[in-house]
Order: structure tokens, then C-alpha cells, then sequence
């Protein structure tokens, strides 16, 4: 598959620091591809510059196989976008603001406003006043502004900020269906780890504005381990006693009390009675496998939200 953006050495420095620093992003086509990171990680200013909002201060940025420096217009006339929060007149209709948008965008085609409506889910809300949308029904109308004129590429930054879980569902289906569908290459930046495994297939993790790795989300679940995990008064001691009677090394000693083992599954009921019998009280057994958050604690030390 083609790149349809690549970053070469990308960096935004503001006087000494670094915000970004020489990342090398490579998002597919066709792809939905999750940028993740801790707020303040760097993935608002990276969506800045391939936008043209900003400019790098080293580095170049292709999309579409070209430069964005040299072709920025023609780039950009290929590419939706939301970045931070979508604004909209509160005391007009949807399909209101969307023709006020589809003029100022060069927008012609016949329906473009009832068709982005409808991709949205808000047909049936067009003629209500944005100002009493809720937050989530504002997140969907502003991705219908972004997708007005058929862009080959959507770039949407925390698109489910603040929204409750039904609101985070909608947005979720909607990119899904821009993707299938419409067959849109969709970057996403988030710090929400569960919404980004549901819906990406490729990611990149960004950390202090380095690009700690980008990986394919088939190559991250194939690499999936199954393990228990005992909550423990004291996981040192629990340690010791599995090393010492069952010469168990696949294990992990994790916070607050968490002792994870990789290997003798299915043997709780053993180890709970070799826990209790040298006076270790255990208040939780519980069953899991490595997942995406799992990942990124390794990688950056810190757990966004999940």
C-alpha cells in the first residue's frame, strides 16, 4: 500500500523545547491509523503541521506522495480535518451552517450538505438549531463539515473528547463506516486506549514528541499473553513462595499489590493455597490477557485513559 502521509525528521521546536521531535510517521492507505499519547505527548502540533497550521521547524511532511510545502492548496483541497472543537453558529440550523461552510469551501455538488448530514446520522436533526445539539450530535455535524467535499484523507484529533459512551459509539461507527465505505484513510489521534484498539488497524505511540513505535494492531494482538493475576498483601513474599515450590519465573510484580504470572494457568486454586498457608491474604484472582494498554504502559511508563 501507498504512504499517504509521510514524515521525515518532523520537528517543532518552540526555543528549547521540543514539542515534536523528528518523527517519522507513515500512515496507509486505506488504513485507519490510532496516534496515540498522554495529553501533552505532541499529537495536536503533529496534526497542526500536516494541516499547514503550522510550520515545522525542521523536517518535511509528504502527503499524497508530495510535499506539503510545495503543493500545500492542492493538498489540502484532498483532505478533511477536525482539530480541537469543532465551532458552528449556535443560532442556526445544521444545514444551515453546512451550506454557510460548503460555500466558503467551493462546494457545488447538488446534496453534498443532505448527503454529509445523512452519513453523519443527523438527516432527521437538520433543521434543529446546533446551539441545542448535544455535545456528541456537535462532534458528528463537525465531521460532516470535514467529509462536505469527499476527501481521500480525514484527520481527526480527539474526535471523542468529553463525550459520554453513547457519543463515543456514534463516533465510532461513523468513522468505521467512512472507512468501509467510503474508503477514506482516517488518522486519529487519542489518548482513550479502548476506542483506538476497537477501531485502528495500524498505530504509532508518541511520547515527550518522539515516535516510540508504530505497529500494526494484527502484530500487536498475535503477540497477546494470557496470564493471571493475584492481588497480594505482600507480592514479594508471593514472589519468593512460587520461585522457591514451583520454580516459577514467567511473572511480573505490578502496583498496589499485583503479582502477574504468564504461566501455570489454570492452577489458581494451588497458588491461593500456597499464599494463604504462609499468611499472605489474597482479595483478588482474576484472569486476562495482555492488551493495547498494556503496551503503551511498557513503552511510555503512563496510562492515558482506557
Amino acid at each position: 500500500m501507498n504512504a499517504v502521509i509521510k514524515t521525515t525528521n518532523l520537528t517543532k521546536a518552540y526555543g528549547k523545547h521540543k514539542a515534536v521531535d523528528r518523527l517519522q510517521l507513515n500512515v496507509l492507505e486505506g488504513q485507519i491509523y490510532g496516534f496515540l499519547g498522554q495529553n501533552g505527548a505532541g499529537k495536536t502540533t503533529t496534526i497542526r503541521m500536516l494541516l499547514g497550521l503550522i510550520q515545522p521547524t525542521e523536517g518535511q511532511i509528504e502527503i499524497f506522495g508530495e510535499l506539503l510545502r510545495k503543493r500545500q492548496m492542492d493538498i489540502l483541497r484532498r483532505v478533511g480535518s477536525i482539530v480541537e472543537f469543532s465551532g458552528f453558529y449556535g443560532n442556526l440550523t445544521a444545514k444551515e451552517n453546512l451550506m454557510i461552510n460548503a460555500k466558503l469551501m467551493g462546494v457545488h455538488t447538488r446534496n453534498a450538505v443532505m448527503e454529509a448530514l445523512e452519513i453523519a446520522g443527523l438527516e432527521q436533526e437538520s433543521g434543529k438549531l446546533v446551539g441545542k445539539y448535544s455535545l456528541g450530535m456537535k462532534q458528528r455535524l463537525g465531521i460532516a463539515r470535514a467529509i462536505l467535499h469527499h476527501p481521500e484523507l480525514l484527520i481527526l484529533d480527539e474526535p471523542t473528547n468529553g463525550l459520554d459512551p453513547v457519543g463515543i459509539a456514534e463516533i465510532r461507527r461513523l468513522i468505521q463506516t467512512l472507512a468501509v465505505e467510503r474508503k477514506v484513510t482516517i488518522l486519529i489521534s487519542s489518548h482513550i486506549l479502548h476506542e483506538i484498539e476497537l477501531l485502528a488497524e495500524r498505530i504509532g505511540i508518541i511520547h515527550e514528541g518522539k515516535l516510540l513505535e508504530e505497529i500494526d494492531m494484527d502484530i500487536l494482538k498475535s503477540r497477546n499473553r494470557k496470564y493471571v493475576e493475584f492481588q497480594v498483601s505482600n507480592p514479594n513474599s508471593a514472589a519468593m513462595l512460587i520461585e522457591q515450590h514451583y520454580g516459577i519465573n514467567g511473572y511480573e510484580v505490578l502496583n498496589e499489590g499485583v503479582i502477574r504470572l504468564y504461566t501455570h494457568l489454570g492452577q489458581q486454586g494451588k497458588l491461593n493455597r500456597l499464599f494463604v498457608e504462609h499468611g499472605i491474604e489474597v482479595s483478588r484472582i482474576a484472569e486476562s490477557e495482555t492488551r493495547l494498554e498494556d503496551y503503551f504502559v511498557r513503552l511510555t511508563g503512563g496510562v492515558p485513559h482506557v
